[in-house]
């Protein structure tokens, strides 16, 4: 069976889309059979994987709303072994429509039943919000990853989405788990980016995860592009950043296929 991992944090700007992105890429090219889910309205990681919108004939919304069978919408990308259920501006408006839905917070769980177990993961890309749509992927996911830019707010509304994800496990996904804190757009000539990093470890100690996110200027360009950043630089230190991601949650897990996985190399921090 699939691990469906929901990426969240209702603060926008921090690195939700863009670690949706390219951790399912990092999966996918160490050869992890992996679906990606855009349940943002605002589609970056549909468009972010090569996809123009005005070619998208259906979407999650279709999924979600019209009972379309998820197998239907599912697109393969330019990346081996990753795979896209892609998003759509109708999207905006499926809270409304899901509304008064019996079982409203479980659509997308209803949705992914018979496809989960043929893909080894489900990365799901959240709004920056804690809407239906938020809900019902914490509600179908076994855990969560939060970005966390290393920034002077970095802790605020933090604690909002931790109580939703509290509200999730004791109301409608009592296995839902916290995957890790991932601390994104780190520069390591900051004295404040250190300083973020090292409270956000103390509150939260083992739950952070080891890979820290460097700010990057090839991870910048990728999604314009239309390329996941291994497809664009895969020597860049967003690339590795992203690589290393992804080999600590396989670790995390005990999922590896690739014997003696290397543990996090050291990036040099003025890298592009």
């Amino acid at each position: 069976m699939g691990k469906i991992i929901a990426i969240a944090n209702q603060k926008g700007g921090v690195g939700k889309t863009t670690t949706a992105i390219n951790l399912a890429c990092s999966l996918a090219v160490l050869d992890y059979k992996t679906l990606l889910i855009d349940a943002d309205p605002q589609a970056n990681a549909t468009t972010g994987n090569g996809f123009d919108l005005r070619n998208i004939q259906l979407s999650v919304y279709d999924c979600l709303v019209n009972d379309t069978p998820v197998k239907q919408v599912i697109l393969e990308t330019e990346t081996p072994n990753l795979y896209l259920l892609p998003s759509h501006l109708d999207l905006v408006g499926a809270e409304i429509e899901l509304i008064n839905h019996p079982n409203r917070e479980k659509k997308l769980e209803q949705v992914l039943h018979d496809v989960r177990d043929e893909y080894d993961f489900v990365i799901i890309d959240c709004s920056p919000s804690l809407g239906l749509i938020t809900v019902n992927a914490l509600t179908a996911s076994d855990s969560v990853i939060i970005p966390v830019q290393c920034e002077f707010f970095a802790l605020e509304g933090l604690g909002k989405l931790l109580n939703t994800v509290k509200i999730v496990q004791s109301r409608l996904n009592q296995k839902l788990a916290i995957e890790g804190i991932l601390m994104t757009m780190y520069d390591g000539r900051l004295r404040l980016s250190n300083q973020v990093v090292e409270e956000v470890k103390n509150h939260f100690e083992d739950s952070v995860f080891h890979t820290i996110i460097h700010r990057n200027t090839r991870l910048g360009e990728a999604p314009s592009l239309g390329k996941p950043v291994l497809l664009y630089d895969a020597e860049c230190t967003g690339a590795l950043n992203y690589l290393n991601l992804a080999k600590e949650i396989l670790q995390r897990n005990d999922l590896t296929k690739i014997k003696n996985i290397d543990k996090t190399f050291e990036i040099e921090e003025n890298e592009q």
